[in-house]
């Protein structure tokens, strides 16, 4: 048997086929949510989606088949050309929902924030789980991670996109507790961060991000307006009810333009699949990441999206326009998770190689 295909007999099967499910569904999704509208560029997003899918599918067996221990030398090389993708995004990029986050590259169009905070997990991982960095003290650990996140995050604060600067809390503390921090230094951590909210609300958003606050805390302070989306991603899911109301089915907040046309593909999916699946729809969408998440063991990023995208449309968090893993219609957000899936893919192959060597 050649290696090639005792790697592709060894590959994590539940894993490829849990995310391909995943990916198709979020392609239907799409369509359904967008197929009744008139405008030529809405009806293309389903298929960009589907295009990102597929180069998202290449770049996992690729990765999958290469040992991970090679893909990890090229965190840095990736983090860099985020960096340097965000500062042209500062001066070049295309203004979308207010922030200045996406940067045209020829025929592609992609968000740099994406590839810089997958690269950046990258980054972190290698740095801390260097033998030499392992012994080094806490402080001196925990000031050399602020500053690999620090960079990118004040880049992308500075876009403004709020969403993806927050991704970045969980991932890191997460990072930092199978790193090996003292839990007393992550408690401080989130005392911290805790404390510095409300100034951060106040000094550090803008005023349409702050009008966001407001209306997920008190949604009835403007109906007509700041809580507007959020109110209308309520009703939708609830109209839903057991069974959904059927896929394309007709009246539907989608179809009558009650969720925002601008987001209903991305920020608001789960809010189209809550109205045309229903209860049972979401139940099986949760359950077939719970079971990706299980396969992957460790995935604190796709963890935090899920949870702020399904927080967002249920009221549970404010709107931040943070997309919804391998569902959203995000582009090359598709293709940097399906990238790092590959990476765990990678290492559940090649794991027999560690235990021989």
């Amino acid at each position: 048997m050649t290696p090639l295909l005792r790697k592709l007999l060894g590959l994590n099967w539940v894993l490829l086929l849990t995310m391909l499910a995943l990916a198709i569904f979020g392609v239907v999704a799409i369509y359904s949510a967008t197929f009744m509208r008139e405008d030529p560029v809405a009806s293309e997003f389903w298929r960009k989606q589907a295009n990102w899918v597929a180069v998202g599918f290449l770049a996992f067996m690729v990765t999958s088949l290469i040992d991970y221990r090679w893909v990890r030398w090229g965190a840095l090389p990736m983090y860099l050309a985020g960096i340097i993708f965000l500062v042209l995004t500062k001066f070049i990029g295309s203004k979308v929902y207010g922030a200045r986050s996406w940067l045209h590259v020829g025929p592609i169009n992609f968000q740099p924030a994406q590839l810089a905070v997958v690269a950046g997990i990258m980054v972190l991982a290698l740095f801390l789980s260097h033998n030499q960095f392992r012994e080094m003290h806490p402080m001196f650990k925990l000031l050399l991670c602020a500053v690999i996140v620090g960079a990118p995050c004040l880049l992308i604060m500075l876009q403004p996109d709020l969403g993806e600067t927050i991704i970045w809390g969980p991932v890191l503390l997460a990072l930092l507790f199978v790193g090996g921090l003292p839990l007393r230094y992550l408690i401080c951590i989130v005392l911290i961060v805790a404390a510095m909210i409300p100034i951060a609300i106040n000094l550090g958003l803008k005023p349409y991000q702050q009008e966001r606050i407001t209306a997920f805390i008190n949604p009835d302070i403007d109906k007509q307006g700041s809580a507007w989306a959020i109110n209308q991603s309520l009703i939708a899911i609830g109209s839903g009810g057991w069974a959904g109301k059927g896929f394309k089915a007709p009246n539907t907040q989608i179809e009558m333009g009650f969720l925002p046309a601008t987001a209903v593909h991305n920020d608001y999916i789960f809010s189209a699949i809550g109205e045309q699946w229903g209860f049972v729809g979401g139940m099986f969408l949760v359950g077939a990441f719970a079971l990706l998440l299980l396969t992957c063991l460790i995935t604190s990023l796709i963890f935090t999206h899920i949870c702020h995208n399904i927080g967002m449309t249920i009221s549970l968090l404010p709107i931040t326009g943070v997309p919804f893993p391998l569902i959203s219609s995000s582009g090359s957000f598709v293709l940097m998770i399906m990238f790092g899936l590959g990476i765990i893919n990678s290492v559940w192959i090649h794991r027999k190689e560690i235990v021989e060597r």
